[in-house]
């Protein structure tokens, strides 16, 4: 098991610059995921490290060794990609050596892993089964036995449960890091779902446009993003824009469309532009002739939209100005017209739009 350093890499493809300047510090035996939408330099930045892809400039090191300059068979990486990539002419136990047989490992000791990776992944029964015979859940264990057979020292994981039903996903997500702790093994994860990245995470890069926008453990992604475009992508928010318009003390007052928002932020002094964030947590409906929380703030919007979501609903309001506020609510309220809602000053998050 190794820890990983990414140094300053890139790549282009053309005029495009698929990897822009990217520097990641890797722990030995940390669960550490690249979160981004299609086309951000995920992908690309993982192929680098399998050495699938070559760097324009900059350096990649497993441990103290440079592995950036050696073919990838040199590497010891193991790689679980989006489509399996499992051999339909081969049965499972056959798959799962196909690794081992290419390094020319014996025969005796081939039989020994293969069966010790298809326990580990709880397929031990299913080696002479043909892939045509298993479900897309099971041909994804298989994938990730084949990659683990060999002893890697680092897996690579490209969108491995993206062509999995949502409950088969929830299972594999489970099961894959209870897999990862067993081996001690070193994860890079590529992933475009947030909940997956913040669920099985140790450490999260979030990237855009070839470069990382934030760097941190999921807690920290979700409570304290770096960046609107953070606070937008890794779940769901409420943006506003705004000018500081008076402070006091911790608290802030920011001129918004229709109204004001009294915020708690470090960040803006009158005059200053401002972007704000408030999660749907930090946001509670108030019935007609309660109060909010002491301290809380107030907002009424007129309800224009309700989506039904099971254990919970989404409430879609328009305020003053024409702004829409989206809040989330456990049951499925009888409500209709105006309504009231209190947020948490302290659950914002401010950034200087001019900083």
């Amino acid at each position: 098991m190794t820890s990983i350093t990414i140094d300053g890499v890139a790549r282009s493809f053309g005029s495009l610059r698929a990897v822009d300047g990217v520097s990641i510090a890797i722990r030995n035996a940390e669960f550490f995921t690249l979160l981004g939408p299609s086309g951000c330099g995920k992908t690309t930045l993982l192929r680098m490290v399998a050495g699938f892809c070559e760097l324009d400039r900059g350096r990649i090191l497993f441990g103290d060794e440079r592995v950036d300059i050696l073919p990838p068979h040199q590497r010891n990486t193991g790689m679980v990609f989006q489509n399996y990539a499992v051999f339909p002419h081969l049965r499972v136990g056959d798959n799962v050596a196909y690794g081992l047989r290419a390094r020319k490992v014996p025969e005796k000791v081939i039989g020994e892993r293969v069966s010790r990776a298809l326990k580990l992944i709880q397929l031990e029964s299913f080696e002479t089964r043909w892939p045509h015979q298993l479900s897309g859940g099971q041909l994804q264990r298989v994938a990730i036995a084949r990659a683990v057979a060999f002893e890697p020292h680092v897996l690579l994981l490209d969108e491995p449960l993206s062509n999995l039903d949502a409950k088969l996903r929830i299972e594999m997500r489970a099961e894959i890091r209870r897999l990862q702790k067993t081996l001690g093994i070193t994860v890079i994860y590529v992933t475009h779902d947030q909940e997956e990245a913040l669920s099985m995470s140790d450490r999260i890069a979030v990237m855009r446009s070839g470069r990382v926008e934030q760097m941190g453990e999921p807690q920290a992604i979700y409570e304290q993003p770096a960046t609107p475009f953070v606070a937008t992508f890794v779940g769901a928010t409420n943006l506003f824009a705004g000018t500081v318009s008076r402070r006091d003390g911790e608290m802030i007052e920011v001129a918004i469309d229709g109204g004001i928002l009294r915020v708690r932020s470090s960040v803006g002094q009158p005059g200053r532009h401002v972007e704000i964030s408030l999660r749907p947590e930090a946001l509670s409906l108030v019935s007609a002739g309660d109060q909010p929380q002491a301290g809380w703030g107030l907002l009424t919007g007129a309800l224009h939209a309700v989506e039904y979501l099971g254990a919970s609903t989404r409430l879609h309001l328009r305020l003053a100005g024409d702004r829409e506020l989206h809040l989330t609510v456990a049951a499925s309220p009888n409500v209709t017209g105006d309504l009231r809602v209190a947020y948490d000053p302290a659950k914002a998050v401010v950034w200087a739009k001019d900083a």
